[in-house]
């Protein structure tokens, strides 16, 4: 996402000095954010909305949070990406992962743009959303009830797809549901994350023995429930990164 207050970099002659900016036009570089988490089971990502201003490119339309690399203040593209992310959540170590880059002469009306894009996995409640200086509004959709053709600005749409594409994806074989959660969590609300995510129920049992063998959760005791039989409690012995499984979750017997 580009700021209307931004500047494109300027053409600089190298001459004899090595160190010189070479002299050739230079495209905005931006960091766009997927960011994702479960509301009311349900997948969902955040979107900010565009100012509603004629000199803006794209106004009034909901866009990917994101904005131009800082080089005084970004020391590298995850940078700029834990950068923007806390600016629009408030949090600052969740999981994070480099998705991929987009770039063309079209995707923003002012010149030639690349942005480096990532996603995000968060626990809705630890959010707190802040609309920020260049957005009219910011707020939750649900990924499954947006129209295939949703029209995001600049080429955000094509982002989300992919993203929620990749997400699905490693969830098959991948701890990645588990970053979605408030700790501690229990081994069912976990295999509800992960039925949302994937748009279809698990085996039970055959959850629970992966997640017992994959060796990722640490028990912190039993947690406060409508049972007789309170549940007990987990949370992730390492939030660096997922632990990867051998094989894909099977569907829940008889469906």
């Amino acid at each position: 996402m580009v700021s209307k207050n931004a500047t494109p970099s300027r053409k600089v002659q190298a001459g004899n000095d090595p160190k010189a900016v070479p002299d050739f036009p230079r495209p905005f570089t931006t960091v766009d954010v997927v960011i994702f988490t479960v509301l009311s089971d349900s997948l969902e990502v955040l979107l900010v909305k565009r100012p509603d201003d004629a000199s803006e490119p794209f106004p009034a339309q909901w866009a990917l949070p994101g904005g131009f690399v800082n080089v005084d203040v970004d020391s590298d593209l995850l940078g700029c990406a834990r950068r923007k992310l806390k600016e629009k959540t408030g949090v600052a170590s969740p999981y994070l992962e480099q998705l991929g880059s987009w770039g063309s002469a079209d995707r923003d009306p002012r010149g030639w743009s690349a942005t480096h894009a990532y996603f995000a996995l968060i626990p809705a409640a630890d959010v707190k959303l802040v609309r920020g200086a260049n957005a009219a509004d910011v707020a939750w959709f649900p990924v499954d009830q947006m129209p295939p053709k949703t029209k995001l600005a600049f080429d955000h749409g094509e982002i989300l797809r992919a993203a929620v594409e990749r997400l699905r994806s490693k969830v098959e074989y991948t701890s990645l549901p588990a970053f979605l959660l408030p700790e501690p969590f229990t081994l069912p609300q976990l295999q509800r994350a992960y039925e949302i995510v994937l748009g279809r129920p698990v085996d039970k049992s055959g959850f629970r023995t992966r997640m017992m063998a994959a060796d990722f959760l640490q028990e912190v005791g039993h947690v406060e429930s409508d049972s007789n039989r309170p549940p007990m409690g987990y949370r992730l012995k390492d939030r660096a990164a997922p632990v990867f499984f051998p094989r894909t979750f099977s569907p829940r017997s008889g469906d």
